[in-house]
């Protein structure tokens, strides 16, 4: 069946069993530019068919690549990173299209996207098993690592190649066949890495990308026996409901969800630094980041200068447009985001928050869902934006008094993510950093992704570690094997 693809999806549809196609039934869905509301293509929407033969075509692929040597499966996986670096321009422009994201960003993540490919090129051929000690001579006792089996990755849509590129990486690195479902908000990100996959030498039918409709395709693609894992970035409720569905099939679960990021500034902090560096984390990627810091807790001794700094530099920042190359802030992705974010700066200020910079729609941009990069002061905790996780260029300072209480504040969420420390004392940056009950900590520090570290978090933001050593791990199944010779 031929189907026109129009606009930035041109060259890309379903990918299944190695060839680009249109769905089954010939559903289409429309992917709008965030920055300008406009419609720039569609991709299609996967049936019960589509699915089937994606899932069939993972299963056929497992079966050859679990025995492929970890050094061949390297050389694919390095010349993925090749080609992603190769095409980075290209790339970018389309995530900066579908998701609004300044160009610059764009071009970073695809080439941490790369990063994670050349990572676990080098990790797939360091699945080390283990050797134990038996009781009696005639005995020999091993522990060895096989793949898991097919794997459904589902990324989200705010790091549209990193988030895949994590999954897709560590999946093949372990020997495991797959099947991505990018966020329809910015699929072509996640298409690119497919393509230079296949473009790689990647066997046919190792890994599939299906689009359409999300709630449909996961809870399809979990039900079925052929898949054996799932890895999941997205929000809270969404991973519970994903993870009832993975208990009835006894299936192993990578989740990295919600977060709501304290930072924590402490009165010996340097503190023009700790304030533009949280500034300049704060706004990436219009706030849109699950380790955005996002609750900021500040001593009374160094509170009105941390604002100032703060305040300041969420000013300075151009907002616009990604593929304008002056932009440093882009949209958010939607109207329903912008919504949400003008409801929790109302709430705040009527309970008293006050407004040091922003609070509304930028003036000269009236298309698109832009807000200013907004500072709000003495937000109290009682505010809905201490307690829901903002995902918008949104800032709510507050102060603290003592070391007891700033912790049992920052701990007081259900989620567990990242946390932020910002002190020049040995003893209290190792006591908060231990203290904190997430699963990263920054200490002076806020660039906690990078292709060697693993990424994950606690309490309800999540399950597993992608990224580092550890993220292999949980595409691997641990066996046991005792011989009496």
């Amino acid at each position: 069946m031929k189907q026109e693809r129009p606009g930035l999806y041109g060259n890309y549809a379903l990918y299944i069993d190695g060839k680009w196609r249109p769905a089954q039934a010939g559903g289409q869905r429309e992917v709008l530019d965030p920055a300008t509301e406009e419609i720039v293509g569609t991709i299609p929407t996967a049936q019960a068919e589509d699915l089937d033969a994606a899932l069939a075509a993972a299963a056929r692929g497992l079966k050859a690549w679990r025995v492929t040597s970890p050094w061949e499966r390297s050389a694919v996986l390095r010349c993925v990173a090749d080609l992603i670096r190769a095409r980075q321009n290209d790339i970018a422009r389309v995530m900066s299209t579908e998701t609004g994201k300044p160009l610059a960003e764009a071009k970073a993540e695809t080439g941490a996207a790369a990063d994670q490919f050349e990572w676990y090129a080098e990790e797939t051929k360091r699945i080390y098993g283990q050797t134990i000690e038996a009781r009696s001579p005639d005995t020999r006792m091993q522990v060895r690592y096989e793949p898991i089996g097919v794997v459904a990755a589902f990324p989200a849509w705010n790091f549209p190649a990193l988030l895949p590129a994590r999954k897709i990486a560590a999946a093949l690195g372990a020997g495991c066949s797959l099947i991505v479902k990018p966020a329809s908000e910015a699929p072509g990100s996640c298409m690119a890495l497919v393509q230079a996959c296949h473009d790689a030498g990647l066997p046919a039918s190792v890994l599939n990308l299906v689009t359409g409709d999300s709630s449909f395709i996961s809870e399809y693609l979990i039900r079925s026996p052929v898949v054996r894992k799932i890895s999941l970035t997205g929000s809270v409720p969404v991973g519970k409901k994903l993870l009832k569905i993975c208990a009835d099939g006894m299936k192993k679960a990578s989740m990295e969800l919600g977060g709501h990021a304290p930072v924590l500034v402490f009165a010996d902090a340097d503190v023009a630094y700790a304030a533009e560096a949280s500034a300049r984390s704060k706004f990436r990627n219009c706030g849109q980041v699950c380790i955005s810091p996002s609750r900021f807790y500040v001593h009374d001794s160094v509170y009105e200068a941390f604002c100032e700094v703060f305040a300041r530099v969420a000013k300075s920042l151009t907002i616009g447009p990604g593929l304008d190359e002056r932009s440093e802030v882009g949209p958010l992705a939607n109207k329903r985001a912008l919504e949400h974010a003008l409801g929790l700066i109302a709430d705040a200020r009527r309970q008293g928050a006050r407004l040091l910079t922003g609070g509304g729609r930028p003036s000269g941009l009236t298309r698109g869902f832009f807000l200013e990069p907004t500072v709000l002061a003495d937000v109290p905790d009682s505010a809905r934006i201490m307690s829901d996780e903002p995902f918008a260029p949104i800032a709510p300072i507050t102060r603290f008094s003592s070391f007891d209480e700033v912790i049992a504040r920052a701990n007081a969420l259900p989620f567990g993510l990242a946390g932020y420390v910002f002190s020049t004392s040995l003893r209290t940056s190792t006591l908060a950093s231990e203290a904190l009950e997430v699963g990263m900590v920054g200490v002076n520090e806020m660039l906690l992704a990078s292709a060697e570290m693993p990424f994950g978090g606690v309490k309800e933001s999540g399950i597993g570690r992608e990224g580092g050593a550890l993220g292999i791990k949980d595409y691997l199944e641990a066996k046991f094997i005792k011989v009496r010779i």
